[in-house]
């Protein structure tokens, strides 16, 4: 059962990830009409999607090294 919750911690991190990514930009589609909502998109929410991604990354990656040093003991 503790694998789970590491396995559900990382899940969250990878969504932060990928999220940062979205809004920095990095991601990016070949349809242009979806790429221009995309864009108009991060343009109307950027700043609190990043600060919601970086606050969402820190969290994860602090709870996955507690994790893996209370399974470690």
């Amino acid at each position: 059962m503790e694998y789970l919750g590491l396995v559900f911690e990382i899940i969250f991190l990878v969504i932060g990830i990928y999220l940062y990514l979205f809004v920095r930009g990095f991601i990016t589609q070949k349809d242009s009409e979806k790429q221009a909502k995309m864009d108009e998109f991060r343009k109307e929410n950027g700043w609190w999607l990043r600060l919601a991604a970086i606050a969402l990354i820190a969290v994860m990656t602090l709870n996955i090294a507690l994790h893996i040093q209370q399974l470690l003991t």
